[in-house]
């Protein structure tokens, strides 16, 4: 059986750093990682049309910071910033503080691995074929400037009678390798007829030795 190691998890502090940045006690703890996953939740179901790359949270002693990045702001920030205040409001309710809610633009929305997991498990939910929309994430992801890649693609593939796994790899993603930046994200497809399929994507960008804080 293999032994398989996040592969973000095992690089942090190397080139990956937390999304979330805080320091509580044992007893606060549990609760404020609640309310992170809670944020998350809200902030995905608010923009999930906007494409996202990733929500950051930030806290201090009476502040919270939430940076959420996504590949169309547009969509994501509103007409005239509604859906953007509209949010901000909900989340100062659930944690009774200041919550200021930014935006910001993923520059190249094709090598980031949750954006393109989603993407495909978005296709998948309109019943696309899954073949069809791995390969054209592939090349898509290529032509971006990546150095490799790696997607799988696991369920009732086709409404097949029995669960298997589409694979596609270009280049490669060196797993072992520490100092290597790998983007990884899975993701769920609900389907009405073939149940949940999961999606695993993997994106090799070359080799880097430091910790971007801004993207």
């Amino acid at each position: 059986m293999g032994r398989k190691v996040n592969p973000i998890a095992i690089r942090m502090g190397i080139n990956k750093t937390w999304e979330s940045v805080w320091y509580a006690n044992k007893k606060a703890y549990p609760k404020m990682l609640a309310q992170d996953l809670l944020i998350e939740k809200k902030v995905v179901e608010a923009m999930k049309d906007a494409g996202i790359g990733s929500v950051n949270i930030n806290r201090t002693v009476n502040k919270t910071e939430v940076l959420v990045y996504v590949a169309r702001p547009g969509v994501a920030i509103g007409r005239g910033g509604e859906g953007i205040d509209l949010l901000q409001k909900e989340l100062k309710k659930v944690l009774k503080q200041e919550v200021e809610l930014k935006v910001r633009e993923v520059k190249k929305a094709d090598l980031s691995a949750r954006i393109v997991a989603r993407t495909i498990a978005d296709g998948i939910e309109r019943r696309q074929p899954s073949k069809l929309l791995v390969e054209s994430a592939k090349e898509k992801i290529m032509m971006s400037g990546a150095k490799g890649l790696r997607i799988w693609v696991s369920g009732r593939i086709n409404n097949a009678s029995q669960a298997r796994t589409v694979k596609a790899t270009a280049g490669s993603v060196p797993a072992q390798t520490l100092r290597a930046d790998v983007d990884y994200a899975n993701e769920v497809a609900k389907t009405m007829d073939a149940g949940l399929m999961g999606i695993k994507v993997w994106i090799y960008k070359g080799e880097k030795n430091d910790i971007d804080r801004e993207e």
